[in-house]
């Protein structure tokens, strides 16, 4: 199957066995991920934020957009991926997750910005034919447990990234230990 690039406002014919979802492509190292299109309230340019002291090296800061404080997570040095190095190409994608709130069923919209090496396209991607991330055991790079599938676009394979299971789990537990994040 060939899956095209979604233009910004062309509708998208599905049929009810094959939802599809768009999703943000983006370059960590040697490697493409998707992000849920609908997570992302905006791309920006690299500037480095604000540090804090004690925080991991990871986490570079906090950046205060229209009055919020939001915490900026490097993805490549979250996860162990290679050498960084801040370009032109270097964007900060701000992505809204949904925070279970600990001891309670109630959930909270949360804001956080993550540091990727650039943005690449928009696609269309069938869910029903995502394939299962294969499991590499415990690592602290991209866990398996945080992807919810692999998409072949453009003969390229796309690692679809479960973003509210990835920050909540996977980054923002370790960030609020260190922030005080409203």
């Amino acid at each position: 199957m060939e899956i095209e690039k979604a233009q910004m406002g062309e509708n998208v014919d599905e049929t009810p066995n094959q939802a599809q979802d768009q999703f943000l492509t983006f370059i960590l190292g040697a490697e493409t991920y998707g992000l849920d299109i609908l997570r992302v309230q905006e791309i920006r340019g690299w500037e480095p934020p604000t540090e804090l002291p004690n925080t991991p090296e990871y986490i570079k800061g906090v950046i205060n957009m229209r009055g919020a404080v939001v915490p900026i997570v490097d993805l490549r040095q979250r996860f162990k991926i290679g050498e960084v190095v801040y370009n032109d190409a270097t964007v900060v994608i701000i992505t809204h997750f949904n925070y279970q709130v600990s001891g309670s069923d109630e959930v909270l919209q949360k804001t956080i910005g993550l540091v990727v090496d650039g943005v690449s396209d928009v696609y269309d991607v069938n869910l029903a034919e995502l394939q299962p991330a294969p499991s590499f055991g415990d690592t602290k790079r991209v866990s398996g447990e945080f992807v919810k599938g692999l998409a072949t676009l453009d003969h390229t394979m796309i690692i679809i990234l479960n973003v509210d299971l990835m920050i909540n789990q996977g980054i923002y537990e370790e960030v609020s230990e260190f922030l005080a994040v409203a």
